[in-house]
């Protein structure tokens, strides 16, 4: 029996006059020590004055006799007309005589003094539970700093796009391909079909193409410089694009005219971060600037516009370069046949989007693809009008609503907005558990002060009031240290999410947002344990019927399963993701990507490239040396071709694919096997016209013996040599396209295969003969392998996050556990005791302490299992190439969770297991 419990005890053998000199004695000494019980006693006492009649010794029930009683007498002193308005404004409590609140000031300050009362008690409760207390506001804590990182990464994420004055009537064509089990979505569309959608759609008030496609010269990377300058830089972001699409999204400039930035040719417009690198403190307008050492196409500046914010989806883009009088090649910017553009429209506000999106799919699709395909011969016609629709999606959109639409770019993805989101609010709702299960265990030790506050008048309005006054100071001090902890771990965040978040302090809505979400937290988490506590039947509690808390056991174990089903549910999608990324990055894809450093940038030697790769192969670390631009690793050149067997042109469908070129020396270089014929050989002129295909080309081709065969992509023939076995060479998302290797000058990027050892010498040995070539310009590498990796970087950070997550969830489920094994501990100390003296053994109470427990978690185990499956099967559908979910999986997850769960209960199991039995015993 605890210090309080005997008090009280004490207290009613006193008033029945039941107590021995001893006993008062006693009584007298617990009051001493413990001053916040005192004065409720000495209200009990001074209220409750024994008349002369006689008592009936023995008899407790006599007690509740004489207290109604008195509050019949009471009540009959009582004026009738106060009594009347006093119960009639809900401030009646028998017993008591009351003063009428005559005015709003004496019902105000009322008020503010029982508030100030109940916050009087609550901070004596949580002074007085000190671990439990801790317990509470720790696992309050730790997850609210957790909803409020996932609340600022989501907050930036639903950001994106919204600062375009018209964002809401800006939209990007996108493309939806279905056909032959391929299933496509894509934005690229023809030069002309911008100038087409303006004709022939009055919906259409303006359209702006962006050309972005690294194929071309000067899109993607460029070495730069002033033209006056001697070095170059290299830069990243150059995109084509129209002045309409300037007009289009508004951007806001810094230097020049808006509406004639990118009217002339060969214009450019910069952003303000790059003017001020190139040209500090000056107005670069009209300057000069030349890409790649090319003299003979000068850009010069035509405005300097704002830095795009990192909340758009063109944030990456520093540098656009005008469309005005650029055709890459003769009839470019007429044909339907190529793709490379991304159109973007202004529609007029009373446009219906469902009706538009057909209007524009039949307008294009039958009036312009379908008659020039039929017009070139494609037998692909009939097939692609049944297989191709278009719709428009809004630029808002485009950041969260992407992630299956092919367009380049890096943006978010709704289905995490969601996840995250879910995840915050299930680590939310196991720490509410915590609250609300300490608070329904501990409910006999607050029994007393329940049932006696009833007796002495107390309403339970009063009670409930009481004890959400209470849950709201723990919600408070939570959120305070919440914020902290936010505070602290912000920066990990960033880096887990690679995002640069900041708590938005000067923001006006944080604070009322902080105290209202405090608020509504704490009611939640407190309005089931106000109701439990206040509901006690004080004729139950004082006879001491109260059965421990034990009432609400079903639910407190029912959400102790909540708890663990989350958590091993996380368990097992961290597991799993972890080793899908595992599986991906091990997992050998039909080429050598460790030991390849990739040199960027070497288009600006010119003719010196061939002299250069020569000079790295005298090098004694070097085992092999290729010049490509197209590498099976992102951010290198793609485009697409269709093909078709010798002759089969106008007669068959074609095959889209990969067209690449490269040198002599690239197979070898990247470890790739031929499987049939031979490799190129700059010897034979005849190899110029020669490929090598890969073998998914030749079996949609239905090439046997592709060796001697001739395959067209629309042009010359051209002579299969070799067959290379199929490697990977996009994401593993997706799987292997067909691919063609034809021997020619693609020479932006120079790979170099090293030998393994001292790869910080054999660096700057490669760098030595990199500044003989070229003095003024840095040398730029990579690592294949890191840019491999970097194809996969989303997902490892949402493995990282959801590791992280994963012990957060765990380590406030096990705080909530802990606190409970303590008090089980605690209420079955005697029985304990007894056990001990009677011979049981410290793993016989351990066992005892521990098993339902380990059962609760056991059920959780049966009911996450499916679950997690489900999820992570839905998420595995992403991949081509993915791992299978085995039984190991869930096996290991289980034990994981029921060792945490056991070392967590048994650290309270073995300490009551080995305490003095005489201590629990001595007050029998």
């Amino acid at each position: 029996m605890n210090t309080e419990d005997r008090i009280w005890n004490l207290v009613i053998k006193k008033l029945t006059h039941e107590a021995s000199e001893q006993e008062l004695q006693e009584l007298a000494i617990l009051l001493s020590e413990n001053p916040d019980i005192d004065d409720s006693v000495n209200l009990m006492l001074k209220w409750w004055q024994p008349q002369t009649e006689q008592t009936q010794e023995g008899y407790s029930y006599f007690l509740f006799k004489k207290i109604l009683n008195r509050i019949k007498e009471a009540e009959t002193k009582l004026p009738l007309t106060n009594l009347s308005q006093e119960t009639k404004a809900g401030n009646f409590e028998p017993g008591f005589k009351k003063k009428a609140l005559s005015n709003p000031i004496n019902h105000f300050v009322s008020h503010i003094t029982m508030i100030k009362n109940y916050l009087k008690i609550a901070v004596r409760q949580l002074l007085k539970q000190k671990m439990y207390a801790a317990i509470k506001v720790g696992g309050f804590a730790l997850s609210i700093a957790a909803c409020l990182l996932i609340a600022l990464y989501i907050r930036e994420e639903l950001s994106f796009d919204k600062s375009y004055p018209d964002a809401d009537s800006i939209y990007r064509i996108v493309g939806i391909y279905n056909m032959d089990n391929i299933h496509e979505k894509g934005v690229d569309w023809p030069a002309v079909m911008g100038r087409t959608m303006k004709t022939d759609f009055p919906e259409v008030e303006k359209f702006g193409r962006l050309m972005p496609n690294s194929l071309f010269w000067g899109a993607g990377s460029n070495e730069l410089k002033r033209s006056d300058a001697p070095e170059n830089t290299h830069e990243e972001g150059f995109v084509y694009a129209d002045q309409s699409l300037l007009d289009i999204l508004k951007l806001p400039m810094i230097y020049g005219d808006r509406a004639h930035a990118l009217a002339e040719p060969l214009t450019m417009v910069i952003s303000k971060s790059k003017a001020d690198k190139y040209f500090p403190g000056q107005n670069p307008v009209g300057k000069v600037m030349y890409l790649n050492n090319n003299k003979s196409k000068p850009y010069k500046i035509g405005a300097v516009m704002q830095d795009i914010p990192t909340t758009s989806h063109l944030h990456e883009y520093n540098f656009f370069l005008t469309l005005a009088g650029v055709e890459f090649w003769n009839g470019e910017q007429t044909t339907w046949q190529a793709s490379n553009y991304r159109i973007y429209v202004a529609l007029k506000p009373e446009t219906n989007m469902a009706q538009f999106n057909k209007k524009v799919t039949d307008g294009i699709i039958n009036n312009y693809y379908i008659p020039d395909m039929i017009k070139s011969g494609d037998k692909n016609a009939s097939k692609i009008k049944n297989a191709l629709t278009m719709r428009v999606q809004n630029v808002e959109d485009i950041n969260l609503r992407s992630y299956d639409i092919h367009d380049g770019m890096s943006h978010g993805d709704i289905r995490f907005i969601w996840l995250f989101g879910a995840v915050a609010g299930f680590i939310l709702l196991i720490a509410c558990i915590n609250f609300i299960n300490l608070s329904t265990a501990k409910s006999a030790n607050r029994a007393k002060e329940v049932g006696l506050r009833k007796v002495v008048g107390s309403q339970r309005s009063g009670l409930i009031q009481q004890f959400l006054t209470e849950s709201l100071l723990y919600s408070f001090f939570s959120f305070a240290l919440g914020l902290i902890l936010a505070v602290i771990l912000l920066p990990y965040f960033n880096m887990l999410a690679s995002k640069s978040l900041t708590i938005p302090w000067q923001q006006w809505w944080l604070l009322p947002t902080v105290l209202v979400s405090a608020v509504i937290i704490g009611v939640v988490a407190g309005i089931y344990p106000a109701f439990y506590l206040s509901g006690f039947k004080p004729a139950e509690v004082l006879k001491g019927k109260l059965s421990s808390g034990s009432k609400s056991s079903g639910l407190r174990n029912g959400l102790v399963v909540f708890q663990f089903t989350t958590s091993i549910i996380l368990i097992i999608s961290t597991f799993i993701i972890y080793n899908q990324m595992q599986f991906i990055l091990n997992k050998k894809v039909g080429f050598e990507k460790d030991q390849v450093v990739m040199i960027q940038g070497t288009n600006t030697l010119d003719n010196e490239v061939k002299n250069f790769k020569e000079e790295l192969l005298k090098l004694p670390a070097v085992k092999s040396v290729s010049i490509s631009d197209f590498l099976p690793v992102a951010g290198t050149k793609r485009n697409g071709n269709p093909f078709y067997n010798e002759g089969k042109v106008k007669t068959e469908t074609s095959v889209g694919g990969q067209f690449w070129d490269i040198d002599a020396d690239y197979i070898k270089t990247f470890g790739m096997k031929l499987v049939a014929g031979r490799n190129f050989n700059p010897a034979m002129k005849t190899d110029s016209q020669a490929v090598i295909i890969n073998q998914t080309l030749a079996k949609r081709l239905n090439l046997k013996n592709p060796v001697g065969k001739r395959i067209s992509n629309g042009g010359d023939p051209m002579l299969v040599i070799g067959v290379v076995q199929d490697f990977n060479f996009e994401s593993l998302r997706d799987g292997i396209e067909p691919l063609v290797l034809h021997l020619s000058n693609s020479n932006s990027i120079v790979s170099v295969k090293v030998k393994t050892g001292d790869m910080k010498n054999t660096l700057a040995e490669i760098t030595r003969t990199w500044k003989s070539f070229s003095p003024n310009q840095p040398i730029r590498y990579t690592f294949m392998d890191e840019r491999f990796a970097s194809m996969y970087a989303d997902v490892q950070r949402m493995g990282r996050i959801f590791t992280s997550f994963a012990i957060l969830a765990i380590i406030i489920a096990c705080l909530g556990l802990f606190a409970l094994a303590a008090y089980m501990a605690e209420q079955r100390s005697k029985e304990i005791g007894i056990r001990k003296v009677l011979g049981a053994s410290i793993g016989n109470i351990t066992t005892l302490l521990s098993l339902n427990f380990i059962k609760l978690v056991f059920i959780a185990i049966v009911i996450a299992s499916p679950i997690a499956w489900w999820a992570m099967t839905k998420w595995l559908q992403d991949f081509t190439y993915r791992i299978p979910i085995g039984w190991e999986v869930f096996v290991f997850a289980g034990i994981v969770a029921i060792s945490i769960a056991l070392l967590t209960v048994s650290f309270q199991s073995i300490k009551a297991a080995i305490a003095n039995p005489i201590k629990s015993l001595k007050s029998e």
